[in-house]
């Protein structure tokens, strides 16, 4: 019987880091089924891409602040495994999707908080609880936190909270998953030039400056340093990584 190619769901997977993932994956031999909220055409571009290397690919809209909406979305997942992919489960999900926020505390709103809440904390809980039903032992989770959880920079207190929450969540999984040897790992990227908050980094030359001066590596970091590492807790060769934090941001702040 022929083998089929273990597959990956990554949320938020139309660019920045989502897109890099999902590349990076299909280089592995992985096929992938990403997601995006509202660019639909960049997300069909990333499938193309993924296609001509040979892999399967397809994509579904999901927003991952909207819980409600999760009921549908896994009947539409259970349809594109079917019919794409030929099967009824997949192996490997990354909870990329993201927005940014940047509020001090003394101005932050009850909407803004909830907004996050719901995006980085909330809606990670229950999209994987709901998705653990489709997913194969013997395979991954990976969480997405941020730099911002290890080192305190002013105006980040909500989103840098949600994804503290995010990082004991992913203790937790591999704890509770490990009897059907689905390990769970967070990587935390460092300051990254992607479009990411309104692209808050790559157009303010000053902070990169700043980024560059607090890093060892010496600049801030691009998407293209942060999938093959996903990519990596995606195979074999990183069956023996669990319950663990790893910081992709070339030693900022050591």
């Amino acid at each position: 019987m022929e083998q089929k190619n273990k597959i990956a769901l990554v949320t938020g997977g139309s660019r920045g880091l989502g897109k890099d993932m999902a590349l990076r994956l299909a280089e592995k031999g992985i096929d992938v089924i990403l997601t995006y909220n509202n660019q639909v055409q960049d997300a069909q571009a990333v499938v193309a891409q993924i296609q001509q290397t040979g892999q399967k690919a397809a994509t579904l809209k999901l927003n991952t602040g909207d819980l409600k909406s999760f009921g549908s979305f896994v009947t539409q997942l259970q349809d594109v495994l079917h019919k794409t992919f030929d099967t009824t489960y997949f192996d490997y999900l990354v909870n990329n999707a993201g927005i940014g926020g940047y509020t001090p505390i003394a101005d932050v709103s009850e909407d803004m908080f909830d907004e996050l809440l719901n995006i980085h904390f909330k809606g990670v809980y229950f999209l994987t609880q709901k998705l653990l039903l489709l997913m194969n032992d013997g395979g991954g989770i990976i969480n997405v936190s941020s730099g911002l959880t290890r080192i305190s920079v002013p105006g980040s207190s909500v989103y840098a909270s949600m994804k503290g929450a995010i990082e004991i969540f992913t203790r937790y999984l591999a704890k509770e998953l490990g009897a059907r040897s689905i390990r769970a790992n967070i990587i935390a990227p460092g300051a990254i030039m992607t479009d990411f908050g309104g692209g808050h980094l790559r157009n303010d030359e000053q902070l990169q400056q700043f980024i560059s001066n607090v890093t060892a590596l010496g600049r801030p970091g691009v998407a293209e340093d942060i999938g093959g590492v996903v990519a990596f807790l995606c195979t074999e060769d990183a069956r023996w990584v669990n319950g663990q934090r790893i910081e992709i941001s070339g030693g900022m702040q050591l």
